[in-house]
């Protein structure tokens, strides 16, 4: 029986007609779809689509500085060592090209998906599940202008059946602690005593322990359940200093995390209490699962990032889907209406508001290419008068 080989790799850069600077990274997308054994599998990079597309095509500038298509067009894919062994190339022939690792992510999600369509299994179930627990999901929801904002968000959030809700950015870290206050009050009374409410500061303190410090009060008050990113990604004396400041609010960190060693060594020095996973930007499904199984080994929750599309959701789902206990995740909530479009199914939540990475084969999600065709951004790379990339027909 013949081996499947990875036959082509295809880029899709999509964008809504008006990208503003609102901190909201669902104006645009960066599809992959990848062509092997006769299937084809999609995946989504969470990254600026254009250097993603050049890591792929670029041309080699040294050994360990070469194309991420290098190492992956033409590989064997026969099971999941196949997915790791081809992971491991790119690091390595990829070594300086730092955009590698979102490119791949992208890729490694497809390589999965076509893996559970050629062996009729969820991904999940080749992950070594028996079973995909159900989460329950957070509305990921900005936070509002004013309090006032903010508080109809959070109502608005519960009549959609959501116990629990994130609110990120906006005006937080940018005035006085008092200001900030209000806020976390404001999404409290909408929220309800009972229902779970997070809170993430993008990374605004930057390395400032006292600023950030100085919200935990008015959150231990609000019942806030973690504070996440409050500084930047690798600031971990800043992460470690501020997790013992309270013995009630946890530090949530993780998505910004590139490598496993990113992502645990926020588990280890940040005393991070959740540790927070991109798919789209760690190198997709495998190293996912490897921080989730090192989040259990270490007492630390699992949590999904995905603040995009429902391909990208299922995909984040994936790698702790048969974790019982590690049972919140995010869930896009007020999404644009690009990444709506991107899959013909979603991710539908059941009568408690729950929901669980899919039983379909592969990903179990259907890319809605004909939806698409609005959004595709026409695009040519060329070097020296030789076109490298130019936009595939979806």
């Amino acid at each position: 029986m013949l081996v499947p080989r990875i036959e082509a790799v295809d880029f899709f850069y999509l964008a809504m007609p008006v990208v503003t600077d609102e901190a909201d990274g669902s104006q645009d997308a960066l599809l992959v779809r990848v062509a092997a054994g006769g299937h084809v599998g999609w995946g989504e990079c969470e990254a600026a689509p254009l250097p993603s597309i050049a890591a792929f095509i670029c041309p080699m500038s040294h050994g360990v500085c070469r194309p991420v298509a290098d190492s992956v067009l033409g590989q064997a894919l026969d099971g999941p060592e196949d997915i790791a062994r081809i992971a491991a190339a790119v690091a390595y022939n990829s070594m300086d090209l730092l955009q590698a690792p979102h490119t791949f992510s992208g890729v490694e999600m497809a390589l999965w998906d076509i893996l559970g369509k050629l062996r009729s299994e969820p991904v999940w179930r080749l992950l070594g599940y028996r079973q995909s627990h159900p989460k329950t999901p957070y509305a990921s929801v900005l936070f509002g202008d004013t309090p006032q904002e903010t508080l109809e968000r959070a109502r608005d959030a519960r009549k959609r059946n959501f116990r629990a809700a994130k609110f990120g950015w906006g005006p937080i870290g940018r005035g006085s602690v008092e200001a900030d206050a209000e806020h976390f009050v404001a999404a409290r009374e909408g929220l309800g005593a009972d229902g779970i409410l997070l809170v993430d500061t993008g990374q605004i303190f930057i390395e400032d322990v006292e600023r950030a410090a100085a919200r935990l009060p008015a959150m231990e008050k609000a019942d806030v359940r973690w504070f996440e990113e409050p500084f930047h990604a690798s600031a971990l004396e800043a992460y470690g200093a501020l997790a013992r400041r309270s013995p009630k609010v946890r530090l949530a960190g993780g998505e910004g995390a590139h490598n496993e060693s990113m992502a645990k060594q926020l588990i280890d020095y940040g005393a991070i209490g959740y540790v927070q996973i991109d798919c789209g930007r760690i190198g997709g499904i495998g190293p996912s699962k490897a921080v989730a199984d090192y989040a259990v080994a270490k007492g630390v929750t699992f949590v999904n990032h995905t603040f995009t599309s429902h391909l990208a959701l299922s995909a984040s789902l994936q790698p702790y889907a048969g974790l019982a206990d590690h049972e919140i995740c995010e869930y896009p909530a007020m999404p644009k209406p690009l990444a709506t479009a991107i899959s013909a199914n979603h991710l539908e939540r059941d009568a408690q508001g729950q929901v669980a990475a899919p039983d379909a084969p592969g990903l179990g999600i259907e890319v809605a290419t004909t939806a698409l065709q609005g959004y595709l951004q026409d695009v040519e790379i060329s070097v020296q008068g030789k076109r490298l990339y130019s936009t595939p027909s979806l």
